[in-house]
């Protein structure tokens, strides 16, 4: 059973969609969070989760102090959980229905349309997603990254180095078992 960890909204249960993805463990939250709260970067932060499946991650940094949360998921049924799940947080953290926004779209058509800028990206692009279409996401969301910006990537331990435009710089890589995180900053500042 997947809950929020911590925060306004600690202990809510999320609902998670039987097949199409994999939740990010407990144990990868709770240690991705702390990190995050010990940079400093949730309080206040926008935060954009990308294939987000359930919305654990863009959730619970919504729980833990995030200002706003874009939850984008293509599959109907994910994206549905996705918004049952969001406004069961927002009541349990008494957050105004504005704070979370749950877009049923291709990621890559969502950055296309969009012009608002982020503070904190969650990337989880599941296993069918190739390299080159995760590279063309990552080249997609360099406009959409405020300054100081943090893109997370989640991947497989096993799968290689995402494919990272030019601008964008690996700060870091842990890995978790079968799960690596990928802690990827900007190298220029995004034009509002």
């Amino acid at each position: 059973m997947t809950r929020i960890i911590a925060g306004a909204a600690r202990g809510i249960r999320l609902d998670v969609p039987g097949s199409g993805t994999r939740p990010t463990s407990d144990r990868v939250r709770e240690s991705l969070f702390g990190s995050l709260e010990s940079a400093d970067a949730l309080r206040g932060a926008r935060v954009l989760d990308l294939y987000a499946g359930s919305g654990a991650l863009g959730l619970e940094a919504l729980s833990r102090g995030a200002a706003t949360a874009t939850l984008v998921e293509k599959a109907g049924q994910a994206a549905q959980i996705a918004k049952a799940n969001a406004a069961r947080v927002a009541k349990a953290a008494e957050l105004a229905a504005s704070t979370v926004h749950v877009h049923r779209a291709d990621v890559g058509t969502f950055l296309a349309r969009g012009a608002e800028q982020y503070d904190l990206v969650f990337a989880d692009p599941p296993y069918d997603v190739t390299d080159a279409a995760t590279g063309d996401v990552l080249t997609a969301l360099l406009p959409h990254l405020a300054e100081n910006a943090i893109v997370v990537i989640e991947r497989a331990a096993r799968s290689p180095a995402p494919p990272l435009p030019d601008a964008l710089t690996v700060d870091r890589v842990k890995k978790y078992g079968d799960t690596a995180l990928w802690w990827v900053t900007a190298d220029v500042v995004a034009q509002p």
